[in-house]
């Protein structure tokens, strides 16, 4: 890959990148140091990566530096912090739909998050999402199948609610 290829992907991804792993962090500090961390990486290793798998790449270790930086952090589950803001919650108020997707992607499983937020938000195909997540196309079918089920139900359930 060569500079400009480099500042390409830079201009291309780094949006993207940022929302996928904002999407998971929820700490915007944070995910701009694993973008940051990512671009560095790809940077440091640019000659010898084909620029056509510089996006799958860029993903690919954006990835694993947030994995490496939960564990780092030991942060709080955030399947325990939606569960306690739903029992505080009321009928009484028009649910926005926007929090009611985080919230209801913040119950999933992180492997399944991951792959419903990278085919969804991102608008990777199945086999590209494997080669992030080191899944087969099939995991990834799997996953997202039953994340959607999953968001499905729990919007439902809280349409009930109000």
């Amino acid at each position: 890959m060569t500079t400009t290829e480099y500042n390409e992907c830079v201009e291309l991804w780094a949006d993207g990148v940022f929302r996928f792993i904002v999407k998971n962090l929820r700490h915007e500090e944070d995910a701009r140091d694993v973008v940051q961390n990512a671009f560095e990486v790809l940077w440091k290793n640019h000659s010898d990566i084909d620029a056509a798998k510089a996006k799958s790449y860029l993903f690919s270790t954006a990835y694993h530096n947030m994995i490496d930086l939960i564990r780092k952090q030991k942060r709080v589950d955030y399947v325990e912090e939606v569960e306690e803001g739903a029992r505080g919650g009321t009928s009484a108020y028009q649910v926005d739909l926007k929090e009611a997707l985080d919230k209801a992607l913040a119950r999933l499983p992180e492997i399944q998050r991951n792959a419903v937020l990278l085919r969804d938000y991102e608008g990777y195909s199945y086999e590209e999402i494997g080669e992030i997540l080191e899944l087969t196309e099939s995991q990834v079918k799997v996953y997202i199948f039953r994340a959607r089920t999953t968001l499905k139900k729990y919007l439902v359930s809280i349409h009930h609610l109000i």
